[in-house]
C-alpha cells in the first residue's frame, strides 16, 4: 500500500493504522492462531462506529480487500487478509449493563472475559462460549454454544439487537422490528452481512455455579460415551457437561500421578444449587469408577477462564467440526481410535450438548440450521511447535474424515477449516443458505465482506 494511501487514513481516522514498517505492525497482526501467517496491508484499529464506516470508504475506493477483527479468535485467520486491510474493532472495547432490563450492550471489540466480568458483578451472564479471551463479535455471529447453553440457548437465542455497519457504509441497528431479515442472518450467519460494532444481549440469573472434571483411562472411552450418551439428554438442563479426550496437563486440580497421561473426561457446569452438583452426577459410576473427580462451587466467570493459562495466544491450531443427533456404538469405536493417538499433549476433541433451550426455538427462527443436533464436535490440533503443524493438522483431518460419515453433514461455522470449501458452508447452512444469499444481494451485493465462511449473493450464485 503507498504510503500517502495510509497517511490519508491516519489523517482522516480517529483511530491509529499501522502499515508492515510500523514497529506496532508485527504485534497487531498477531491473532491468537500462531499458525496463521496472513500479512494485511494495513490494520485499522477503529475507535468507533464512525471509524469503521470511513474505514470501510476508503478500502473501497483503493479496491482493497476487507476482512473484521473482534477478538482475533478465528481458527481459520479470518480476521486477516493477505495484502488487504483488516478493520480492527479491539479498541471498542466496552460493556454497559442494564441490571432492571436483564441487558448487556457490548462493543464489537470486547471479549467474553469482558462481557462475564461486567455482568457477574449483577448476578447475571448470557450463554457464550468457554474461554474469555475469545471475541464476542465472531462466536456470537457463528451462533455461539458453551456451558449455559441446555439451561438458556445459544448466543444467538439472546441476541436482541446489533449496530452494523454495512457495505455502503451505512449504519443500521437490527432487531426482531428492525431490519429483521438482516438481524436473523446476523444470528449464525457468521461475518458476511457487515461491520456489527455493537451487541445488545438477553441476561438470565447466574452466579456461582457447580463446577466438576471427572476423568476415566482413554480405554474407558467406550463405557463413558454410552453412559454419556443416555444421561446428559435426559438430564435437568442446570447441568451441562461436554465430553472432551484429552493429555492431563502438569497442574492443578489434576494430581501429580496423572499428569501426561491420555484421559477421557466431562467437565460439568451445574447452575442449580452450586453445592448440588455431586449428586446431580451421581451416577458416573455407572460409567466406570473415574480415575479422577473434582467439584466445587465457583464464580461463573472462574469457569470461563479455566482454560485461558493452558491455551494462551500464540499456539499453532487447526481444526475441524460436526454435528451429531446420535453417538453410535460405531462412532464410539472411532473416538477410542483416534482418542488414543492424540499427537500433542494440548490437541483435544470436544462434543458439546446443543440440546435443551435450543430445542424449543424453531427450526427457522435464525440462520442457525442444526435445531435438532444434540451434539457439536470440535477435533483440534493444538502445540506451540510450528514444527508440529503437519502433524496436528493430519490427526484432525483424519479424525474429521472417519466420524463425518456419522455426522448430520454440518458444523458450527466456527469450526469450519481454513482449508475448507463451499460444500462445507453449504452444509453447514442446509435449507436456511437460499434465504442467506438473499439477504447477502440486498445487504452486500457486491460481497465486499468476503473474508468469512462466505455466503455470495444470490445474484453471484
Amino acid at each position: 500500500m503507498e504510503a500517502t494511501v495510509l497517511e490519508s487514513m491516519r489523517t482522516t481516522l480517529r483511530g491509529p493504522v499501522l502499515g508492515p514498517q510500523d514497529s506496532d505492525y508485527e504485534r497487531a497482526r498477531a491473532i491468537y492462531n500462531a499458525m496463521i501467517g496472513t500479512c494485511p496491508a494495513a490494520i485499522v484499529r477503529c475507535a468507533d462506529a464512525a471509524d469503521v464506516a470511513e474505514a470501510i470508504g476508503m478500502i473501497r475506493d483503493i479496491g482493497a480487500e476487507p476482512a473484521v477483527r473482534g477478538g482475533g479468535h478465528s481458527g481459520a485467520g479470518l480476521c486477516l487478509v493477505e495484502g488487504g486491510v483488516t478493520i480492527d474493532l479491539s479498541p471498542m472495547r466496552w460493556v454497559r449493563v442494564d441490571p432492571e432490563a436483564r441487558t448487556a450492550e457490548v462493543g464489537g471489540g470486547s471479549l467474553l472475559g469482558d462481557l462475564d466480568h461486567a455482568t457477574h458483578g449483577f448476578g447475571l451472564a448470557t450463554p457464550t462460549g468457554i474461554n474469555s479471551t475469545t471475541g464476542v463479535g465472531g462466536l456470537t455471529l457463528g451462533g455461539g454454544h458453551g456451558h449455559l447453553t441446555r439451561k438458556y440457548g445459544l448466543t444467538v437465542d439472546n441476541l436482541i439487537a446489533a449496530d452494523v455497519v454495512l457495505a455502503d457504509g451505512s449504519l443500521v441497528t437490527a432487531s426482531e422490528t428492525r431490519d429483521p431479515d438482516l438481524f436473523w442472518a446476523l444470528r449464525g450467519g457468521g461475518g458476511n452481512f457487515g461491520v456489527v460494532t455493537s451487541f445488545t444481549y438477553r441476561l438470565h440469573p447466574v452466579d456461582t455455579v457447580g463446577v466438576g472434571i471427572t476423568a476415566w483411562p482413554i480405554d474407558a472411552v467406550p463405557e463413558v460415551l454410552r453412559w454419556y450418551r443416555e444421561f446428559l439428554p435426559q438430564a435437568p438442563e442446570d447441568l451441562s457437561g461436554f465430553f472432551a479426550v484429552l493429555t492431563v496437563p502438569p497442574g492443578p486440580p489434576f494430581p501429580e500421578e496423572l499428569h501426561g497421561k491420555k484421559m477421557c473426561a466431562v467437565v460439568w457446569c451445574y447452575t442449580g444449587d452450586p453445592n448440588g452438583l455431586e449428586d446431580a452426577i451421581a451416577s458416573v459410576n455407572d460409567a466406570g469408577r473415574p480415575a479422577f473427580q473434582f467439584t466445587a462451587p465457583m464464580p461463573y466467570p472462574m469457569l470461563q477462564s479455566m482454560f485461558d493459562e493452558l491455551l494462551p495466544p500464540g499456539l499453532q491450531w487447526y481444526w475441524r467440526g460436526d454435528f451429531f443427533d446420535r453417538i453410535g456404538d460405531d462412532a464410539i469405536d472411532l473416538h477410542l481410535k483416534h482418542g488414543s493417538e492424540l499427537p500433542t499433549p494440548l490437541s483435544t476433541m470436544h462434543l458439546y450438548p446443543i440440546d435443551g433451550a435450543v430445542h424449543r426455538m424453531g427450526a427457522d427462527d435464525t440462520a442457525w440450521s442444526y435445531r435438532d443436533a444434540l451434539w457439536s464436535a470440535v477435533y483440534v490440533g493444538i502445540d506451540p511447535d510450528p514444527a508440529n503443524a503437519a502433524l496436528i493438522r493430519q490427526w484432525c483431518v483424519d479424525y474429521w474424515e472417519t466420524l463425518h460419515p456419522h455426522s448430520m453433514g454440518g458444523s458450527y461455522v466456527n469450526f469450519i477449516g481454513a482449508d475448507e470449501r463451499e460444500d462445507r458452508v453449504r452444509a453447514t447452512y442446509g435449507d436456511h443458505y437460499d434465504e442467506l444469499a438473499r439477504i447477502k444481494a440486498e445487504y452486500d451485493p457486491g460481497n465486499f465482506f468476503q473474508a468469512n465462511q462466505n455466503i455470495r449473493p444470490a445474484a453471484h450464485v
